[in-house]
């Protein structure tokens, strides 16, 4: 397994595609070991994708693109403007709401940074807010979307942990409201001392004002609502409900807001296929290596490793968040869900860990591996279309990265505030 390792990172640091490097370090495997016979990797591969729960991962993006086109963005972020535009710094305030609403909709922290990098970056540069400050804000608040339900993460997670999605959904909402209020708070704290939109004129929204733009939002807040309740009480699966998602975006695109049209609705399965080539490639030849990482018995060797440092269940589980911090900067969050959620979990279970916990605070770091350097891929989206230098966006981002810090611990040490909906509902 070593070779793989070293195989797989040679190959990644060659700008090789994630699912290519993954295949072929996992065929080296097969080729100099003669036990066992190559046409496993191709079995591997189909069986990998052969998953009822797995359906609701290209049903949720086509839902989430489909809503995109449909002027639900634009409605969501009118909501958001009535709730926070009083506030000083208020376009940051903004893109953070947005972000927790959007995580119910788009469900990705990459997708998520993107639309709002083109719609809302280029608003909080002209309107005074550096370049590095606003793209920070864009993209540190899209890990919101990486708890908030229905996270495209939390879905492979339990996919691949045979952990109840339901109650990861459930689990997600505490945390991903407190990284809404961390994140806005540390906003208001730089904004108040660079003075960012501290304009007395800016008056806060009218009740009238702010209940006409929920009306208009109704249907989208209304979307994660849905599928919490119907999952909960047993009307649909995670994949019945993805496919729920399709038919809602839409219903509401074509016959309530009017404004999803025959071009935008190619354009949406366009996307979709794309997203959902990509993700199920990873899936796939991820597939290979789990099944190598079984025959190895690397979880095993693993946990014995690991508990020979420690058996206390919290300094575990700081070990492992650490180990994925460093991971998370190199290797995009839906490849170490589906490669390490195979090793880690055993362990933390048998250290006493609740796997529902462990889910949330396993993509919430995977998921902000992709907002710090060297290789994240939504700080360079981000960075990319909002045309900013990485050292400005590093040095922006520092606040906001103690912030998330800071509330990751909270959530390791008091485990209730995640398990809390989940152990009272189901």
């Amino acid at each position: 397994m070593l070779l793989v390792a070293v195989i797989f990172f040679v190959l990644l640091f060659l700008n090789m595609p994630v699912a290519f490097a993954i295949g072929i370090a996992s065929l080296s495997f097969f080729i100099l070991e003669p036990n066992l016979p190559v046409e496993i990797t191709t079995q591997r591969m189909v069986a990998g994708t052969q998953s009822f729960p797995l359906l609701a991962v290209p049903f949720f993006i086509l839902a989430g693109n489909l809503m995109n086109s449909s002027g639900i963005t634009k409605r969501l972020i009118r909501f958001s403007n009535a709730l926070t535009g009083h506030l000083v710094g208020s376009l940051a305030h903004v893109s953070i709401v947005l972000s927790t609403i959007m995580g119910g909709v788009s469900g990705s922290a990459n997708a998520d940074a993107a639309m709002q990098s083109r719609i809302l970056g280029h608003q909080m540069v002209a309107r005074g807010y550096s370049g590095g400050y606003s793209a920070a804000v864009i993209a540190i608040s899209s890990l919101i979307t990486a708890t908030i339900p229905p996270s495209i993460g939390l879905i492979l997670y339990g996919y691949v942990g045979q952990v109840s999605i339901g109650k990861l959904f459930l689990a997600g909402i505490i945390p991903g409201i407190l990284m809404m209020i961390v994140l806005m708070l540390v906003s208001y704290l730089v904004a108040k001392k660079r003075g960012y939109d501290q304009d007395e004129n800016i008056k806060r929204a009218t009740f009238k004002e702010v209940a006409v733009s929920f009306k208009d939002s109704i249907w989208a807040l209304l979307f994660p609502v849905i599928l919490v309740v119907g999952i909960r009480f047993g009307i649909f699966t995670a994949s019945e409900a993805g496919a729920f998602a399709v038919v809602y975006a839409l219903v509401i695109g074509f016959f309530v807001y009017k404004e999803l049209n025959w071009k935008n609705f190619i354009e949406s399965i366009e996307q979709s296929v794309t997203d959902n080539a990509s993700i199920l490639l990873i899936i796939s030849t991820s597939s290979i290596l789990g099944f190598l990482i079984t025959y190895d018995r690397l979880p095993q060797n693993a946990a014995d490793f690991l508990i020979g440092i420690t058996s206390n269940g919290t300094l575990m589980l700081l070990l492992i968040l650490l180990f994925l911090v460093i991971a998370g900067m190199f290797i995009e969050s839906t490849v170490l869900v589906l490669l390490l959620t195979p090793i880690f979990l055993p362990i933390v279970t048998q250290v006493g860990v609740d796997p529902v916990h462990f889910g949330i605070l396993m993509m919430t770091i995977v998921t902000f591996g992709g907002m710090t350097p060297p290789v994240g891929v939504t700080m360079y989206t981000t960075t990319s279309i909002m045309k900013v230098p990485i050292e400005e966006y590093i040095k922006e981002a520092l606040p906001f990265i103690g912030g998330v810090v800071v509330l990751v611990l909270i959530l390791v040490f008091v485990p209730e505030i995640v398990t809390f909906i989940p152990d009272l509902l189901m």
